[in-house]
């Protein structure tokens, strides 16, 4: 167990480790919303055209992050040495909102390059523990010492009105502080900026009868890691941070291009050899007293003017070639759909007469990068559903659970008649009714409804259903009198 010193000295460092992650989920997260700022310009052009561009972004990063995401939907558990899915866990998975809570979970992965899961009993309800995704911006894991996987300790900390608050898992008990919430300000003295300081350090929370430290009956740490591109050495790697450079490259030809549009898109004319038209100025009793010039947007609107000198002539600057500036962002954005594998038809929107092998063929690399990242969260969500079971009081599924697998919806996307012709033939070699149905893309739960319908029907008429089930085939049932095609050829023995 740890002394009060030792908890908040973890809560300290575990913040730190936060707080300077939080810098890139800043900038990650802005990005994925449309919120970037022009980047690559030269000071010249940032000043007259800075403020012009600020609200616009051409946001192919929301793209790329979502892709895997909308093919990423967990369909059940299934725990080691068992054939069928555990109606428990999924049961726990959609009381919590999971089904949809997952799909922010794993956004969350995508663009901050991890997300959290957290597991705890409710008292009021011991058959149903609570399970929340949390974001990577108020939690924090500490593993031991060269592992990826073995959780020493836990931080959640999160702001909720004039308060900080900060929970401390550990694998034997539970830590709880808050403190004020305090904005810096650079202006105060030194002697109210000790002040702050002092209010800011966390104290333990009272919440009415609820001990601090509470013992954490799970005996494990209750918050698991699902990261995005982990590596053997360095931190995951979010997909939006390989993007930003590329989007930035694509608003800035984005700028150009409309600037380009406003002053040279049509052509420009300059009268040479001419001075300045000017008109008499004449006086109150109509006299010429002097001349002045002619408001030249006086002839942008009329569309004439008239010149007197004998030298005068008109040049022209033909308009410039915008193409340029499109097939360059044209380039970029085929450059990001390399880069991040993702379709170029998301991309780009370009399905002329397209056909379905093609379709597929050209989301090979997306459906690549599903797998993985399926791969990468399964090992969390595996973990999550042990922490489920220890919840529960399961122990023996727990530890089934170790080994056990997380079920996924097939990440390839195909028409139903492609589905169901590829379905046909695997049923043809042998391949089970219930494997087919979940290969459909049914979850578990719905093809145990599906079974039990079968079931119903081979009830009610099962002569019928049978010969539908061997394909048109005379029923066996077992107990039919030999017709002619079973009686003995001449000369053999009848069948005993």
């Amino acid at each position: 167990m740890a002394t009060m010193e030792q908890a908040l000295h973890l809560v300290q460092l575990l913040e730190a480790e936060l707080i300077q992650r939080g810098r890139d989920i800043t900038v990650h997260n802005a990005f994925y919303r449309g919120d970037h700022p022009l980047k690559f310009a030269s000071d010249e052009f940032a000043k007259f055209h800075g403020d012009r561009y600020r609200d616009f972004s051409d946001n192919w990063t929301q793209v790329v992050a979502d892709s895997p995401v909308e093919r990423m939907t967990v369909t059940g558990f299934q725990a080691s040495e068992e054939t069928d899915a555990d109606k428990e866990l999924w049961k726990v998975w959609q009381v919590n909102g999971l089904d949809a809570d997952s799909q922010l979970g794993f956004l969350g992965s995508v663009v901050h390059a991890r997300s959290f899961v957290l597991v705890w009993g409710d008292p009021d309800d011991p058959e149903i523990p609570v399970v929340t995704f949390e974001d990577p911006s108020q939690c924090v894991i500490a593993y031991e010492p060269g592992s990826r996987r073995l959780r020493r300790a836990a931080l959640k900390r999160w702001q909720d009105g004039g308060e900080d608050f900060a929970t401390l898992y550990l694998a034997d008990e539970v830590w709880k502080f808050s403190r004020p919430h305090l904005i810096s300000d650079g202006d105060k003295s030194p002697q109210m900026a000790d002040v702050d300081e002092a209010l800011k350090r966390w104290k333990p929370r009272e919440i009415g009868h609820e001990p601090n430290p509470q013992p954490n009956p799970m005996g494990v740490v209750p918050m698991v890691e699902l990261p995005n591109k982990p590596s053997l050495a360095a931190d995951p790697i979010s997909d939006v941070g390989g993007v930003i450079a590329m989007q930035n490259a694509i608003n800035l030809l984005w700028a150009q291009l409309f600037t380009a549009s406003d002053y040279a898109s049509f052509p420009q004319r300059v009268i040479l050899g001419a001075e300045l038209p000017s008109i008499p100025k004449m006086n109150s009793e109509g006299i010429v007293v002097g001349k002045q010039p002619v408001d030249l947007a006086k002839f942008a609107v009329d569309r004439v003017m008239m010149f007197n000198d004998k030298d005068a002539r008109i040049g022209e600057w033909q308009a410039a070639n915008l193409l340029m500036y499109t097939g360059l962002i044209e380039v970029a954005v085929g450059h990001l759909a390399a880069q991040t594998r993702t379709p170029q038809h998301y991309l780009v929107g370009k399905m002329a007469n397209l056909a379905e092998g093609a379709l597929l063929a050209a989301e090979t690399g997306l459906v690549k990068r599903v797998e993985e990242k399926q791969t990468w969260s399964g090992q969390g969500l595996r973990e999550t559903a042990r922490l489920i079971a220890l919840a529960r009081g399961e122990k023996g599924k727990a530890q089934a659970m170790r080994s056990g697998r997380v079920l996924w919806k097939d990440a390839e996307s195909r028409s139903h008649a492609q589905l169901a012709d590829a379905l046909l033939k695997l049923k043809q070699l042998g391949f089970p009714f219930k494997w087919l149905a979940l290969r459909y893309g049914l979850t578990p739960t719905e093809v145990a409804d599906i079974m039990a319908m079968r079931m119903e029907e081979l009830e009610a008429d099962p002569v019928t259903e049978l010969t539908r089930q061997i394909g048109g085939g005379p029923p066996t049932l077992g107990n039919e009198e030999p017709g002619l095609d079973d009686a003995p050829d001449e000369g053999e023995e009848p069948a005993a």
